[in-house]
């Protein structure tokens, strides 16, 4: 107990949004279980997992790196689509259906990383508005490109065109990606408990770094580009480090999201999917990683919940956004919850200043 009242406000803070985690997996294991929740509310477990994870991957760009991406679904489409073409190919050679998931979600990261890594290099020498039409720019130029690709497999190997998919010449095998068609056929592989490893890994990376030099220097370059600059520290090095991070993130996300349907097409990833992970993350916060996966959740379930009133169900998701929104920038309601936050703090023998929440941004 003594270890624990005298570890570092970081080292609790970790703990505290792992352990968030790991009780609300346990409780909709049981529940799911139980048969305590139907199966609409089962069937999002999935979905729930896949947008918790990119919202703390965007996060690490908007709110720890203070930078405005809307091309985070290109990423996401990177490696959803070079996942289920991993899955396809390692079907034999990996027989069991887990360890294929994890293995293609390694590949969707690792491309999406080269992606983010490609787009970075230019992207990140930009600042405010202009970095963020070039990253909008980014996400549809991929899904247009995913709509034009095919790809496929034979004894022969990979064939990939442009074109059609009578241009692959394939004689027999698979045909994976089928332009404007999406993948089709596609095994389902995911399921609510890599998804859990997906949140558990996403939060451990993040978290680790941030709490790292290159965490505070990439801070440091949010809160201060010309001072960062004047002490040694490369702005462009420490920005690319978290926009590559964040990418290869979310291509982790995209593989296992892709891998929940039994089709996918190119189109479900634009501009509207990469403004809800935004919408994520500035409702819970910016640089607050607890309240980005409490939104998501509740953002992701929400629509659903709401199917009841009908063509009225979009207007509820928007007047809810519009009313949390306003109460969580209320300096009344965010003077209560810092004072209500002390206290706890209090409680649990350590005194925190009344200031102190203003520079945990990681928490």
């Amino acid at each position: 107990m003594d270890k624990i009242l005298h570890m570092s406000a970081s080292t609790r803070s970790k703990l505290i949004t792992y352990g968030m985690v790991v009780v609300a997996f346990v409780l909709m294991q049981w529940l799911s279980s139980a048969h305590a929740i139907s199966s609409s509310t089962t069937g999002l477990l999935v979905p729930i997992c896949v947008y918790v994870s990119l919202a703390i991957s965007l996060n690490l760009v908007v709110g720890i790196s203070g930078e405005l991406s809307l091309g985070h679904a290109g990423f996401m489409s990177v490696g959803a689509f070079t996942g289920i073409f991993a899955a396809q190919l390692l079907t034999d050679i990996i027989p069991t259906p887990m360890l294929r998931l994890v293995a293609s979600m390694l590949v969707g990261g690792a491309f999406a990383a080269l992606a983010g890594f490609l787009v970075g290099i230019p992207v990140m020498r930009l600042h405010g508005d202009y970095l963020a039409i070039v990253t909008l720019a980014f996400g549809e130029i991929i899904k247009n490109l995913l709509n034009n690709l095919y790809a496929g497999f034979d004894a022969n190997g990979l064939h990939f065109s442009m074109t059609s998919a009578q241009a692959l010449a394939m004689e027999g095998g698979k045909i994976v990606i089928n332009g404007p068609q999406g993948a089709v056929g596609i095994p389902k592989l995911s399921t609510f408990f890599a998804g859990f490893l997906l949140i558990m890994f996403t939060l451990f990376v993040v978290l680790n770094l941030v709490d790292s030099r290159s965490g505070r220097a990439i801070m440091a370059v949010r809160d201060n580009r010309i001072a960062a600059e004047s002490v040694g520290i490369d702005t462009t090095k420490y920005r690319l480090m978290a926009f590559v991070v964040s990418a290869a993130l979310a291509g982790m996300a995209g593989a296992l999201y892709a891998q929940n349907f039994s089709s996918i097409v190119p189109k479900k990833f634009d501009f509207n999917t990469s403004i809800l992970i935004l919408v994520f993350v500035v409702l819970g916060g910016m640089g607050n990683i607890r309240g980005g996966i409490i939104s998501a959740t509740l953002l992701t379930v929400l629509p659903e919940k709401l199917r009841f009133i009908g063509d009225y169900r979009m207007l509820g998701y928007a007047i809810v956004l519009i009313v949390v929104m306003v109460f969580s920038n209320n300096p009344q309601v965010r003077l209560f919850i810092d004072s209500l936050r002390e206290k706890l703090l209090k409680r649990g023998g350590t005194n925190v200043p009344a200031d102190a929440s203003e520079g945990g941004d990681a928490s």
